[in-house]
């Protein structure tokens, strides 16, 4: 069986942009691995980053802070268009997926982009050349994004956490959850890890 990587996360959580740094090296140094990217619209308007979170994210991994993001971070967040938007994605092409999330959270922590709004994905839609429907530019989950919570639902019950983001890696029967925060500051670190688990 193909080896798979499931990695839980939330597009304005800054942990998950931390980890999506190890995401892409294991999708470097392993093509045949098959990636799924499983939004957990965790930041509903109802919750901030804050400084204090922010600044420890910066101090224990390899990413950066734009200043238009740092002037607004303890404002709400609310990703659940990201959330609609990505579950579209994975659903007509999923092959977009990492590179589309790894210029979402650019544009998120780097330049401020709230993703609050249609207008703010425009970018992002003319550069992957993509087409969602407007359903998707919603304040509510739609279908799509609440199937995928539903498959996070399992996950989380198996690996018997709700924390994210979450690395969970299987190969054949064997499921192994990556501690994520072992290689942040250093993401190539984990195909060592990666490595001993499919040898």
């Amino acid at each position: 069986m193909t080896p798979e990587l499931f990695f839980i996360y939330d597009s304005h959580c800054p942990w998950s942009y931390a980890s999506t740094a190890l995401v892409n090296q294991i999708e470097k140094s392993y093509p045949e691995i098959t990636i799924h990217l499983w939004h957990c619209a965790h930041y509903d308007g109802s919750d901030r980053v804050g400084h204090e979170k922010m600044d420890r994210v910066a101090k224990e991994s390899v990413v950066k802070f734009g200043q238009h993001y740092k002037r607004f971070v303890d404002s709400p967040k609310n990703a659940i268009m990201t959330a609609n938007f990505m579950a579209w994605l994975q659903n007509k092409q999923p092959e977009k997926e990492l590179a589309v999330l790894n210029a979402l959270q650019k544009a998120h922590f780097i330049e401020g982009n709230p993703f609050g709004c249609k207008h703010d994905f425009n970018e992002i839609i003319e550069q992957f050349k993509l087409s969602p429907p407007n359903k998707i530019f919603k304040d509510e989950l739609t279908s799509e994004a609440e199937y995928t919570l539903s498959d996070i639902s399992e996950i989380q019950a198996f690996i018997k956490t709700t924390d994210f983001p979450a690395l969970l890696l299987t190969v054949d029967e064997n499921a192994v959850l990556l501690n994520h925060s072992l290689y942040l500051s250093k993401p190539e670190a984990v195909i060592e890890a990666i490595k001993q688990e499919l040898a």
